[in-house]
Parts: C-alpha cells; sequence; structure tokens
C-alpha cells in the first residue's frame, strides 16, 4: 500500500485551473486590493509603515472608536466572554441578543429583528426565505451580491428591472400572471451609485400587484431619515415588508439584521438556511451595535456632520468636474469610465497618501469603471481639502 502512490500523479483539473487564474495573478500583480493595515486612529489608517486618509470607509457616523462603543464591547466581553459557540436556534442564543433585537425593531418600526453573524447572511437570507419555487422576484440590477446569492437560494423565477425604472418594473410585473406571487427586492442606498432608491414610484406600481417588499437597507440605516433608514425617510416604513442590512456601516460592529411583521421573523427563524445555522453573533459586536444604536438617537451631531461633510466634499468635486453618478448619499463614486484610467487615478490617490478602492467591470457596468469613496462624520474639512487636492492632482485640475 505505501507503494501505491508513488510517480507522477496528475494534479487534477481543479489545482490547474487555481494556479492558472488569469484574474487572480493580475490582481496579485497590480495589488489594488486586501491591503492590511497595521493600525487605525480616526480617519489615518496605516499601510505599510505609511499613514494614509482613509476616504472609503463605511462607518459612515465614525463611531468606531467612540469611548461608550469600546466600553460597551469590553463589558460585554466580561460578562459573556469571547463567543456563544453556538447557532441561535440550539445554545447560542443570549439576553444581549433579545435586548438588541427588540430595540432595533423598534428603531426601524418593525415588530421584530433577527440578528446574524454577517450582514451577508442576512441580506441573503430575506430573499432566499420569503420567495420560494413557483414565486417571481422582480429585482434591481444593482442590487448587492448578497441579495443575488439569496435570489438563487430561492428557487424563484426572476428578472432584473432597470435601475431605479418604475415604468421598466411595471413593464416586467405586467409580463407575469397576477395569480404568481411576487417579491420586490431593492436597496434602500445604492453603495456603489450613492443613489437613493425611488422607493415611492417603485411602490405605486408594486402595491396593486400585492408585492412582497424585501430593502437592503446597510447602507441608509444611521444616514437616511433621521438615522432610522431609507424606508423612514420616505414616510413608507409600513409599505416594506422586511428590512435587512449591515451591522457593519453606522453601527460600526459586525453583523446583520432582518426587520420585520412578527410572523415574518418567526417564518425567517423557522426555513432560514442562513439563520438555522450560523453561530450566534459574538458579545462584543452586539454590544457595540446596541451603543451605536442608542448614540444615533441621543447624540444627532454625528449625522449632522455626516450631511455637512458630504455637502463640503461634493462641492468640490463639482468644482473639478468629477463624475460622481448622481451620488445623492455620503457614497460617493468617482467615474473614470474605463478601466485604465480608473487604475491610473485610483493609483495616483495611493501615492498621495489617500486610501480608496477601485471598482471595475463586471462589479460595475461597462464604462463605468470608477473609485469608490465614500464620507464619514470621522473627516474634518482639513481632510476633504486634503483628499479633493489629491484627486485634483490625479485628474491633473486644479481647485
Amino acid at each position: 500500500m505505501l507503494g501505491l502512490f508513488k510517480g507522477k500523479t496528475d494534479k487534477g483539473a481543479i489545482r490547474r485551473r487555481i494556479e492558472s487564474d488569469e484574474a487572480t495573478r493580475m490582481r496579485r500583480k497590480f495589488a489594488i486590493w486586501y491591503h492590511g493595515a497595521q493600525a487605525q486612529k480616526g480617519a489615518t489608517v496605516t499601510v505599510d509603515g505609511r499613514d494614509m486618509l482613509m476616504l472609503a470607509s463605511n462607518d459612515y457616523l465614525g463611531l468606531g472608536e467612540h469611548p461608550k462603543l469600546v466600553e460597551a464591547a469590553r463589558k460585554a466581553i466580561d460578562e459573556w466572554g469571547s463567543s456563544p459557540t453556538g447557532a441561535r436556534l440550539a445554545n447560542g442564543s443570549r439576553a444581549y441578543h433579545t435586548r438588541l433585537e427588540e430595540k432595533l425593531a423598534a428603531f426601524l418600526g418593525k415588530e421584530a429583528c433577527h440578528l446574524s453573524s454577517a450582514g451577508y447572511l442576512s441580506c441573503m437570507s430575506a430573499p432566499a426565505t420569503f420567495a420560494t419555487r413557483g414565486d417571481f422576484i422582480a429585482v434591481d440590477r444593482n442590487v448587492h451580491s448578497s441579495l443575488w446569492s439569496g435570489v438563487a437560494q430561492s428557487n424563484a423565477r426572476y428578472e432584473r428591472f432597470a435601475h431605479n425604472d418604475a415604468a421598466d418594473l411595471a413593464n416586467v410585473l405586467a409580463a407575469e400572471p397576477e395569480k404568481t406571487p411576487a417579491m420586490l427586492l431593492v436597496e434602500g442606498v445604492y453603495s456603489m451609485e450613492g443613489h437613493i432608491c425611488n422607493l415611492p414610484a417603485l411602490l405605486d406600481v408594486a402595491r396593486p400587484r400585492g408585492c412582497f417588499v424585501v430593502m437592503d437597507d446597510a447602507h441608509g440605516l444611521g444616514v437616511m431619515g433621521k438615522g432610522r433608514g431609507t424606508a423612514a425617510h420616505f414616510g413608507l416604513t409600513d409599505d416594506v415588508d422586511v428590512i435587512c442590512g449591515s451591522l457593519s456601516k453606522s453601527l460600526s460592529s459586525t453583523g446583520g439584521f432582518v426587520a420585520g411583521s412578527g410572523d415574518a421573523i418567526e417564518y425567517l427563524r423557522t426555513h432560514s438556511k442562513q439563520t438555522i445555522f450560523s453561530a450566534a453573533l459574538a458579545p462584543a459586536q452586539a454590544a457595540a451595535a446596541e451603543a451605536a444604536l442608542d448614540l444615533i438617537q441621543s447624540e444627532p451631531e454625528h449625522i449632522e456632520r455626516l450631511w455637512d461633510n458630504t455637502r463640503y466634499y461634493k462641492e468640490q468635486l463639482a468644482t473639478l468636474g468629477v463624475d460622481t453618478w448622481g451620488s445623492e448619499t455620503p457614497a460617493v463614486p468617482l467615474v473614470m469610465g474605463s478601466r485604465e484610467r480608473a487604475y491610473y487615478v485610483w493609483k495616483k490617490l495611493w501615492d498621495e497618501g489617500i486610501f480608496t478602492v477601485l471598482a471595475i467591470s463586471p462589479a460595475v457596468p461597462p464604462g463605468r469603471d470608477l473609485i469608490r469613496t465614500a464620507v464619514s462624520a470621522r473627516l474634518t474639512h482639513a481632510d476633504i481639502d486634503r483628499a479633493c487636492a489629491a484627486i485634483a492632482k490625479a485628474l491633473g485640475k486644479k481647485l
């Protein structure tokens, strides 16, 4: 038996595919992504020993280092240890989960909420659980990967409609038999484009059809509607059946949530594989998110500073003539139009000590290759001046 595998063996097709993958080779060559910071303080991150201005953080309200969040996380570890080490269904439920779920549901204007250990899991679970074989899902073509994963797992039929286009949604729904159960799947704030969901117009189309409405508001929570999200911004909370999202943006933690009626959340807990088989949220993460949720309500100045910074940043970008794709939010793309130009400008900004994120096709539509930037309440006007000076230099322009 010891000599059974002597001599040359075939690596196998999967190993050969892994070793010869061109996309991985190019990613490693140009070193665009996966930059690990050795330290962070405020809006500054240290990468390879060099301090850089973070202009791509999803910590919109800048609460990640707030003393109340840090203290809450430490106390939670002291009380509960590092992890519940189990799924909520079985041995992982804790009192801190229930407390945060109740607070978050009330804040969002929903009856109930369920927490998951990742925003991707929560947003995936919503379409995957509430739609099933024989149903139909009308999906804004620009929704996040997590939602597309959920659509695939649902086994429902689906059709994309043009981004934020109520007329195209009407055409898509009109092509389906009225007896077919239907879901409308959208985002509250589209994080790549910075667009706000055209919710009133979309609901005018979806309501008569009886659509079950699911909104991923990961980038709207803490930003829109005085922090309560995009549905609250429009006064349409009761018209959105399920709101899902992440705790890793404005709540400065990790994890995710699904909020809706009591019946919907209990249905999720019964049928969602992502919910049933995932380990529960760790104590420190839940405590930090809860503290952030409290701060959003008690210290509105964080949201006010976020929007003041956003206005200031966009005014300077407008002076430079930068295409921001009509961004309406603190998520601000710098559209370059080609991957070559996008890479060139991204690299120039990197060399100037400005940390941004490159997004190229197929992550964005062809011809919309861009540099993703995001405004945070952490930034000062001086930080924004520095960033815009670097952008101007990279574009060969003057402010």
